[in-house]
């Protein structure tokens, strides 16, 4: 068996820490874009060790450095002395310089020129012509600026790093939801092992407080479970004999026995971490065009820098020209813009997770912004699935409750949904009802006991056609209604008298009106799709204010329905259980399979909800809003702001007194960074709680 999360190919810096086999995946291995700039999967770490080694070395250099002795009116007369700048400089420049040069040469090998391309050239050119000042070749001393600039440069990066990998934390908070190990029940002996060590079909004990180690069913016991952390329903679910439970959970209060059905890899957690994954692997629009704008900046800034050089020494002062060459490379550096669109898709899945939106697709996301009508599946998205006792009458002179009650009791040897149903009303209302003594299905028709000597049927219009009787007058009101609403009526029979009747539906979700109101404020429409019949879906439409209903579709033609509403030139979302529903999530701009908490592998979605609260797609709306907002912010603001630093690097405002020298570019640049970082933090702000407004 294979563990929850394989580490065996993951890779890490050299002579960093080895990664944490409890914390899931390294967080930045999904960035793609950003790993190319980040220096061959440098992490946080290794750029802080990197920053502060690279600082000690910085500050002797900077001292020893002739142009800040001249600013400061000091000077460095011991022997040797004049060797501490290049020789610091030359030690700082491999050491601290060696990601930017490491990844500019990546660059180039990939034909992707960016970020790391221009640093290298800055810092290249800095150190080239410091050390040829050295050997008294010029007089373009740049040590103390090539030092503040490698050390400004990594602080941005590991800053950068630590952002993006708080903004991961999605992964390694679910790796933490696992215990460390289980409780083993075989036979009388509980035994403590690894997880690794459980198989299917192993029965664990979990206790009051403790986690489930595995998927399973209790065999053995009754909890309250908190599932907040898999489906993002904050109120605990009681869990009993026959029950499935998943991997993650909390039993808040009673101990129970688990047959564990499921692990490893196989596991609902194990789900849910691969498509967070995947959810931040996921290339998306924005970041194809932020990679698109960072190499059309890095050609921009080469050639206004060659510019600047050309034109400086054509006027009799190279030497500002390469200053302006180099401040030009360093503030035009795409340091924002490589970190736009990673941390905002960290940000928002680190978000999303933890509520129950589950991202498999990220251009899904960003899709769901722009749809027109969201299409609901019925039974099971909007409807519980199951029947339910809506209403119930009876003759005068009989108690309805008691009604209920001898149905509940006929019906209480039934397996029929519609048994179910009386029977747990009947529950609800009077605790356990009467035992029937003689029973007997009538097939098509209902059933009929024997209850405390008298005879009781049970059962629908055919029973009474049957026996020849007509349904009371007093009925005939409340029972017209029940049908134009299409729900289920059944009579019950006492020793050939009609006495009462009750009628049965699928229960609408308490929460299904607020998701259609709140996606109506949003300005979608809210259609219907059912396999019912018209009255059904008609009653379903006319009590949750629903805009459209298609009924009595077949489940093959429900991607057929969506075709035709996208022919009306409306963008669609489809919302269904993922069972039945499959091609329509497929065919549909959106496809969103609600209620999956125990299933994750659904492949024909693009975004997965594990609770069932219809409510939670107006959180995907939301997501997806401010998600898309976020990165045309970043991406507007890392561009916008490189292309209008250029000129003023280049030394084009320099008869006003205002230059950029390299060390301050390198300021400059950062503090760009520090926006983009600071404006996609402002996400964590956002409410995704179902019925939150």
């Amino acid at each position: 068996m294979r563990p929850l999360f394989d580490h065996d190919s993951m890779d890490h810096t050299p002579g960093g820490p080895a990664p944490d086999p409890h914390v899931g995946p390294d967080p930045h291995a999904g960035h793609a874009a950003h790993d190319r700039h980040a220096g061959h999967g440098a992490h946080g770490e290794r750029f802080r060790r990197l920053f502060w080694r690279s600082l000690i070395l910085a500050v002797p250099v900077i001292v020893a450095s002739r142009m800040v002795q001249d600013w400061f009116g000091y000077h460095l007369g011991f022997w040797g002395a004049g060797a501490i700048a290049p020789v610091l400089g030359t030690v700082l420049f491999v050491t601290g310089g060696r990601p930017f040069l490491s990844g500019g040469v990546q660059e180039i090998r990939d034909r992707t020129p960016g970020m790391m391309l221009l640093i290298a050239v800055a810092i290249s050119v800095a150190f080239g012509a410091s050390l040829a000042a050295t050997w008294h070749i010029g007089d373009l001393d740049f040590w103390w600026e090539l030092a503040a600039l490698i050390v400004i440069m990594l602080l941005g990066h590991w800053l950068e790093m630590r952002a993006i990998g708080q903004a991961s934390g999605a992964l390694e908070a679910l790796a933490a939801l696992l215990p460390d190990e289980a409780e083993r029940v075989t036979g009388d002996i509980t035994e403590p092992v690894g997880l690794g060590e459980l198989r299917i079909g192993d029965v664990v004990l979990v206790r009051p407080g403790g986690r489930v180690p595995a998927d399973g069913s209790i065999i053995d016991g009754g909890a309250t479970f908190d599932e907040s952390m898999i489906t993002g329903e904050s109120r605990p679910v009681h869990r009993g004999v026959g029950d499935r439970v998943v991997a993650g959970t909390v039993s808040t209060d009673s101990a129970v026995r688990v047959r564990v059905e499921a692990v490893g890899d196989d596991t609902a957690l194990a789900g849910i971490h691969r498509l967070v994954a995947d959810a931040q692997a996921s290339r998306s629009r924005a970041q194809a065009l932020a990679d698109r704008a960072a190499a059309a900046l890095f050609y921009v800034a080469a050639t206004a820098a060659v510019v600047s050089v050309i034109v400086w020494s054509a006027l009799g002062h190279p030497a500002t020209g390469i200053v302006a060459a180099v401040s030009v490379l360093v503030i035009a550096c795409p340091h924002a813009l490589g970190l736009a669109i990673p941390l905002v898709i960290a940000i928002s899945t680190s978000i999303s997770a933890p509520n129950g939106i589950l991202v498999k697709d990220r251009l899904a996301l960003e899709r769901m912004r722009t749809v027109d009508a969201v299409l609901f599946d019925k039974t099971g998205t909007l409807t519980r699935g199951n029947h339910v006792v809506v209403d119930r009458v009876a003759l005068d002179g009989h108690d309805p409750d008691d009604v209920l009650r001898l149905a509940a009791s006929a019906e209480g040897d039934s397996e029929h949904p519609v048994a179910r149903a009386l029977v747990a009303a009947a529950g609800r209302a009077h605790g356990e009802s009467a035992k029937a003594t003689v029973f007997e299905a009538l097939p098509g028709r209902g059933v009929r006991a024997t209850i405390d000597g008298r005879e009781i049927r049970v059962g629908g219009p055919a029973l009474l056609r049957e026996l020849g009787l007509q349904e009371p007058e007093p009925f005939h009101g409340r029972t017209e209604l029940w049908r134009s609403r299409g729900n289920a009526v059944v009579y019950v029979v006492d020793t050939g008298v009609v006495t009462g009747a009750i009628t049965i539906a699928d229960e609408i979700r308490p929460e299904s009106a607020a998701a259609v109101d709140a996606l109506h404020r949003r300005g979608k429409r809210v259609v219907l799709i059912t396999g019912d019949a018209r009255q059904v879906a008609d009653a379903v439409a006319a009590e949750l204010g629903i805009d459209e209903v298609f009924a009595d579709v077949l489940p093959a033609d429900k991607d057929a329905t969506v075709a035709t509403l996208q022919r009306r030139g409306l963008r669609v979302a489809m919302v269904g259980d993922g069972v039945n529903d499959a091609p329509a999530l497929a065919r549909a701009e959106v496809g969103i399979a609600i209620g999956a908490g125990t299933d994750v592998a659904i492949e024909s979605a693009g975004v997965v909800l594990a609770s069932d609260d219809p409510r939670s797609v107006v959180g995907v709306i939301d997501l997806s809003v401010a998600t898309y907002r976020k990165m045309v912010q970043n991406l507007v603001w890392g561009a916008g702001y490189n292309l209008a630093a250029i000129p003023v690097a280049a030394g084009a405002f320099r008869f006003a007194g205002i230059t950029i020298p390299p060390a301050l570019a390198a300021v400059a640049m950062s503090l760009s960074t520090i926006v983009v970082a600071a404006n996609a933090q402002l996400l964590r702000r956002l409410d995704l709680r179902p019925g939150r407004r």
